[in-house]
């Protein structure tokens, strides 16, 4: 147990105590220095969270190597080797610009619990108290994803007063026009994180026409997806409307009814974003059934000490039948039979090929933890090979749209072109649990 120093004997330190992370510190902005991100940031979230700490000062980094005082931080931060071994071998970078999941700082200050797996980076950051509340783990990540720069000054100063756990939520308004389905609100514990669905009616009387869909969740969401069920699901499949089915119980056991479910899921709608707003072509919208149910599911992650929140919504935007053209139809590309050697990265190939005039205008991926890179490929025709979509985030893919369809005749098709990172010691296959992998292509054409 170290004895902590008195305030007046401390060093500034600057970066929130990050265990195996590692290296130098950059000086604090002053009155001549133009403000940016990054200089917020240390001096509003690492140096309250961490200043007077001393486990990184240089003359004690407690075997990690980290100083965190003094110049050279941003540099030796950004795109450097972690020391922590896990970290390496899962290719983290401290911070990767661009890459959340792929950067060790957000592990760390995010409960090292962020999207849809654990991994043992070591103790979470800050080593004693709270965590971080949701507005600065917000703040971080916005930095990260939007490239790590030291020199841009363009994330609300907002989010690093609060202290709450969650941010303040504001659901979507429903639709003039159109239908809302949710999620109601539902809690999860603390350290923990909870997968729900509900199959919830959509309130049609009469086939409905959906050319927008907006999407919105709370903090703290890994993923928000609307599904349909397959024409021939057996009726004993088919969930119980409005009961709220968790994917594992409390003790972390598979709820099988429910993965029973999911096997005859048909993606309807999705993101892996806070918010999501998209369009169909003109002419173009997807068709609700009468009587339309559809089964929502959220997925969050609270690595706070407090129990959090979770709640989403979708705005269904429709149109009257004579402004519509062409019926969409919803992508769901999914590779179930790959595997994942041991110790190695493994690029994976799969062909989808169509039997008729495919116009495709949305695309985007879903893949796991161990997924580096999702790329997906026109298979076929004069403009076989080429790349139409690629992801290296596997928490908050992009979604691609085509405002000119991507036109694919009889015969062609679509590759998914996926590198996995291997275990160490088993090998990976596809599948729901926190050991598995997936790959698939979410979409629409029409």
């Amino acid at each position: 147990m170290k004895t902590r120093r008195p305030r007046a004997q401390v060093r500034l330190i600057y970066w929130t105590c990050i265990a195996a992370l590692g290296c130098g510190g950059d000086a604090p902005p002053t009155a001549a220095t133009p403000a940016t991100s990054f200089s917020r940031l240390q001096a509003q979230v690492f140096a309250p969270s961490c200043s007077f700490a001393a486990c990184h000062a240089a003359e004690n980094t407690s075997g990690s190597g980290l100083v965190l005082a003094g110049n050279g931080v941003f540099t030796a931060l950004v795109n450097a080797q972690p020391r922590q071994a896990n970290a390496r071998a899962d290719g983290l970078r401290l911070v990767a610009p661009g890459k959340p999941d792929s950067s060790l700082l957000w592990h760390k200050v995010n409960g090292f619990a962020s999207g849809h797996h654990a991994r043992d980076y070591g103790a979470p950051m800050p080593f004693v108290g709270q965590p971080l509340p949701a507005g600065q783990l917000e703040f971080i990540r916005q930095w990260i994803a939007g490239g790590a720069s030291a020199a841009t000054d363009d994330i609300s100063p907002s989010l690093l007063t609060g202290t709450v756990s969650q941010l303040a939520y504001t659901p979507l308004a429903p639709p003039v026009v159109g239908y809302q389905v949710r999620m109601p609100a539902f809690a999860i514990p603390a350290s923990a994180e909870r997968e729900v669905f509900v199959y919830a009616p959509v309130g049609n009387a009469q086939d409905a026409w959906v050319n927008r869909i907006q999407t919105n969740m709370r903090t703290g969401s890994h993923h928000f997806v609307v599904f349909t069920f397959a024409a021939n699901t057996p009726s004993v499949i088919v969930p119980v409307a409005g009961q709220v089915r968790d994917l594992k119980d409390a003790q972390g056991t598979i709820n099988f009814a429910t993965v029973a479910s999911m096997a005859y899921h048909v993606f309807f709608a999705g993101t892996q974003a806070p918010t999501s707003d998209f369009t169909f072509p003109p002419g173009v919208a997807i068709r609700l059934p009468a009587g339309a149910m559809l089964d929502v599911n959220s997925h969050y992650v609270n690595s706070t000490a407090s129990q959090a929140t979770g709640e989403a919504e979708a705005n269904l935007h429709t149109v009257p039948a004579s402004q519509v053209q062409f019926e969409a139809q919803a992508l769901n590309l999914a590779h179930t039979d790959l595997t994942i050697p041991v110790g190695r990265d493994t690029t994976i190939r799969r062909t989808f090929t169509f039997s008729r005039l495919t116009r495709v205008v949305m695309l985007t991926s879903h893949m796991h933890k161990r997924g580096l890179r999702f790329a997906i490929r026109i298979a076929g025709g004069p403009r076989s090979g080429e790349l139409v979509y690629e992801s290296t985030a596997w928490d908050h893919p992009p979604i691609k749209t085509f405002p000119t369809p991507l036109t694919l005749n009889p015969g062609e098709g679509l590759t998914s072109e996926v590198t996995f990172r291997g275990d160490a010691s088993r090998i990976v296959r596809f599948g729901l649990t926190a050991d598995d992998e997936m790959d698939i292509i979410f979409g629409y054409w029409y």
